[in-house]
């Protein structure tokens, strides 16, 4: 589908403030925990790896990562750019809380990110939903629901 025309209508459309720009499309990972970077990610698979986060085990790896925001230190930055570097780090960034570290770690992780969208992204946006990240115009768009992706034979 390359035209406006060929698209399905959005489900839902949120509007914030493109902070690095790119466009995406690719499935969410939803998450209501702030992350860790430094100790909270493996970045040689892209991993959250922090015990008691409710990502404990899942791969961030080519998904829209949609979370609070960062947390911990300044060392967060360094581990997203990491995972740029080694080819694990999410497609895009959905975040709530602008902090210095998650700014600068979408940066050097060189993602489309858009920030503090309204309506709250934690609340429409669902793990699994196909979706839209334009950091140029800070609208993310989710395309498909999770409840809505054809099904698949095993």
């Amino acid at each position: 589908m390359s035209t406006a025309e060929s698209r399905p209508a959005a489900v839902a459309e949120l509007r914030g403030r493109g902070i690095v720009p790119g466009v995406v499309e690719a499935e969410a990972l939803v998450t209501h925990d702030a992350i860790s970077g430094f100790g909270g990610i493996d970045v040689a698979t892209g991993t959250v790896i922090e015990p008691r986060h409710e990502l404990f085990g899942v791969c961030f790896t080519g998904k829209v990562l949609v979370f609070p925001g960062a947390k911990g230190s300044s060392g967060w930055s360094g581990y997203f750019q990491s995972t740029r570097l080694m080819g694990t780090g999410p497609a895009a960034m959905v975040f709530n809380v602008l902090t210095t570290k998650a700014v600068l770690g979408a940066i050097v992780t060189r993602v489309p990110t858009v920030v503090e969208a309204v309506p709250d992204p934690l609340e429409v946006i669902r793990t699994g939903d196909l979706v839209r990240v334009d950091g140029d115009t800070g609208i993310v768009t989710v395309l498909r629901r999770v409840s809505d992706a054809p099904a698949t034979s095993p």
